[in-house]
């Protein structure tokens, strides 16, 4: 039996349309930030504080708490030779479908890559040193975010990975992971998750060596322990629970709609929205939602999801459809629209990714077409970027200058400097001036 899933269902004609929007808008952030000053925001506060004290200390308390996993400091770190036993135990036909997908990550991340297509004197790009990656593995383990945040690291030249996930697979981490690693050359793989992972790799602690950087999806307390630590380290985006948002009119196929609300919401958490101009759709698209939900090994979990973070809303035009899309910013936002998808494409300005035409399921960007689907949620997508190759480098400005060059601004520069009242600015220049 499924759960009532009839409130799914709102017109522009319901009088309290746009309020019951913005609920599902605000419940969409919330499900990815926490308050400043909340419980938990105090809780992660003292998850952060305790791994910069007591480092590997702290992490054993927190795997233990979080995780019901016990180790020891020397059993953070997965050996060498389980994943080589990992890799050699994949099943044949998965590793060559697994190294398929890495080939189509790595083509897309060196097409987009700048940091060896610009020869402007004026700047250099370096690849960061040393990055993290966090991988989930609770409500379902993500081997896929393995391809997706480390090959787009190794296109941009970062040579040490660290990559961290919880033991949440019989005290351990899923062996499909561990395969992939050992495939990418990834070697430092520790069994720690969580926000107490996420803070060490920003502090390091006596097992963990600090990164400059850390990227990947993951839950709220992933995602804001991330947040907290910006500054001491760089982050991809605010990654987590997952969303899309299906723009369709009466040309698309409400089962493939259904089917693509569906893949999202089974993540649960996970945001499943359509937003359409046709009522007459929208109630096919209910209509199907309910037969397929039924059929789904997690169709539970996926009805709960539907209710707390689902929507199927019919708007008066494609206009005020677009709108709406563009303050949702969603994560993943598919376009199905017959032969009005390309205007719709050119209206939407917010999206981690944009999923277009009817045969480009989030499916095959999640582990097969090349973007990462490492992407901002929340509606952080109205600032934050997918993540690329492009997001592991760093550039530096260069200046040269010589004598006639100097010469020909100095009274200008000067000048500048006097006016801000730095004197020994100005002196800089004019002890060059002879």
């Amino acid at each position: 039996m499924h759960q009532d899933l009839d409130p799914l269902l709102f017109t522009h004609q319901d009088p309290d349309w746009m309020v019951r929007l913005r609920g599902i808008r605000e419940a969409i952030e919330a499900a990815t930030f926490f308050e400043d000053g909340s419980p938990q925001d105090r809780q992660l506060t003292e998850i952060v504080g305790g791994v910069k004290r007591n480092g590997d200390r702290a992490l054993i308390d927190y795997t233990e708490a979080f995780d019901k996993v016990s180790l020891t400091s020397d059993q953070f770190q997965v050996p060498e030779s389980e994943l080589k036993t990992a890799y050699h135990q994949m099943d044949g036909a998965l590793l060559n479908s697994i190294r398929q997908a890495i080939e189509n990550v790595r083509n897309y991340q060196r097409d987009i890559f700048i940091g060896d297509k610009n020869d402007h004197p004026g700047i250099r790009y370096t690849a960061l040193e040393r990055v993290g990656v966090c991988v989930p593995g609770a409500s379902a383990p993500l081997p896929s975010t393995v391809i997706m945040t480390v090959v787009p690291a190794q296109v941009a030249g970062v040579k040490q990975i660290s990559l961290v996930s919880p033991p949440r697979h019989q005290g351990s981490i899923h062996p499909v992971i561990l395969g992939i690693c050992y495939e990418l050359g990834v070697h430092e793989v520790y069994r720690v998750g969580g926000a107490h992972a996420v803070a060490a790799l920003a502090y390091g602690t006596e097992t963990i060596k600090p990164v400059h950087k850390i990227v990947g999806p993951g839950n709220q307390w992933v995602q804001m322990a991330k947040r907290k630590l910006y500054g001491r380290v760089d982050i991809d985006s605010v990654a987590g629970p997952s969303e899309v948002l299906i723009l369709a009119n009466e040309q698309a196929i409400p089962a493939w709609v259904a089917a693509d609300m569906l893949s999202q919401a089974e993540h649960a958490p996970g945001s499943a929205l359509v937003f359409t101009d046709s009522e007459t759709f929208a109630a096919q698209v209910l209509d199907e939602v309910k037969r397929q939900v039924l059929l789904l090994g997690r169709s539970r979990e996926t009805q709960k999801s539907l209710q707390r973070f689902g929507a199927i809303v019919a708007f008066e035009s494609i206009e005020a459809m677009i709108e709406q899309a563009n303050a949702m910013a969603c994560e993943h936002v598919e376009i199905q629209c017959g032969d009005q998808t390309q205007a719709v494409l050119e209206g939407i300005r917010h999206a981690g990714a944009l999923f277009v035409g009817p045969f480009t399921p989030v499916a095959v960007g999640d582990y097969w077409a090349g973007p990462s689907h490492a992407l901002p949620t929340g509606r952080s997508a109205r600032f934050f970027s997918a993540l690329t190759s492009n997001e592991f480098i760093k550039s530096s400005s260069i200046i040269r200058y010589d004598q006639d060059m100097l010469h020909s601004c100095a009274a200008d520069v000067i000048r500048l400097a006097m006016v801000e009242g730095l004197d020994a600015h100005a002196n800089s220049i004019k002890i060059r001036q002879g």
